[in-house]
C-alpha cells in the first residue's frame, strides 16, 4: 500500500506544477513583470489577441479622446491581415507586444522549435509593421512551462502579465459583471488584462475609465508604470 504521505506529497506536486503553469504572476518557470510596487494611485491598461477592425478601432478611439496610453499584445495572423490598425497604435503612442503568431489552443505544449518559430514569425510581421523592435512579449493564455522557458531563451523579451484578469473573454459574462470584477481587484500598480476584439470592449474600457477618473487613479503605459526599458529609450 502506498503511505498516504506520499500520495498527499505527490497531489501537492501535481497542484503545484499547474498553479505555477497557469498563473503567469507565479514566475516559477519565466519572470513576468504583472504589477508595479507602488503606493501611487495608478494602473496600466493591457489588451490581448488583436487586432479586430471595428472593435479595435473603437477601444483605439476612446483611449485617444480620453488621452489614455495602453499596451496592446498583438497576434502576428491577426496583424498581419490589418496593419493599418498596427500602425494606429503606435502613431497613438500605445505600446505594440508580441503574443505569438498563431495563439493556437496548443501552442503552450509545441516543441521549443515550433514554439521559436512562432514567436519569432510574430516578431517579423509586427516589426515590419511598426518599423520598430518588439521588446515585450505576453504568452498566449498566460500559461508557462519549461518549454517556454527554453524558447524565450532565444529573445530579449521583457515578459509581461497581469495582475487583474477581467475574464471579458468568457462566454456569458456580462459587461456589469466584467466591471465589476475588475473594479474590486484594483488597487496600485495594477495592469488590468483586457481584450479588444470583443462586441463590448469599448464599453468595458469606457466603464472602467470613469471608475478610475472617479476614484482618481491615473494610467501609464504598461512599460512606464512597470519602469521596462521601451523604444523610445
Amino acid at each position: 500500500m502506498i503511505p498516504l504521505v506520499l500520495i498527499s506529497a505527490v497531489v501537492l506536486g501535481i497542484a503545484f506544477l499547474v498553479y505555477a503553469s497557469y498563473n503567469v504572476s507565479s514566475n516559477v518557470y519565466v519572470n513576468a513583470f504583472c504589477r508595479a510596487k507602488t503606493t501611487r494611485k495608478v494602473v496600466a491598461l493591457t489588451f490581448d489577441d488583436g487586432p479586430h477592425g471595428e472593435n479595435t478601432e473603437a477601444v483605439l478611439d476612446l483611449l485617444s479622446a480620453k488621452k489614455v496610453p495602453a499596451a496592446f499584445f498583438c497576434i502576428g495572423s491577426k496583424a498581419e491581415t490589418q496593419p493599418d490598425v498596427v500602425r494606429r497604435m503606435v502613431r497613438d503612442g500605445h505600446l505594440v507586444g508580441n503574443h505569438s503568431y498563431s495563439h493556437s489552443a496548443k501552442f503552450p505544449v509545441f516543441d521549443v522549435d515550433r514554439m521559436v518559430a512562432d514567436i519569432a514569425k510574430c516578431n517579423e510581421v509586427l516589426e515590419e509593421i511598426t518599423e520598430e523592435k518588439v521588446l515585450f512579449f505576453r504568452p498566449p493564455f498566460g500559461v508557462t512551462n519549461p518549454l517556454l522557458k527554453k524558447a524565450l531563451k532565444s529573445f530579449e523579451f521583457d515578459v509581461v502579465g497581469w495582475s487583474v484578469r477581467s475574464y471579458d473573454a468568457r462566454a456569458g459574462e456580462t459587461v456589469e459583471s466584467v466591471v465589476e470584477r475588475i473594479t474590486k481587484r484594483i488597487e496600485p500598480g495594477s495592469v488590468i488584462l483586457l481584450h479588444d476584439r470583443l462586441d463590448d470592449s469599448e464599453e468595458i474600457l469606457r466603464r472602467v475609465l470613469q471608475w478610475l477618473a472617479d476614484n482618481e487613479y491615473e494610467v501609464e503605459r504598461a512599460d512606464r508604470l512597470l519602469g521596462l526599458p521601451s523604444v523610445e529609450d
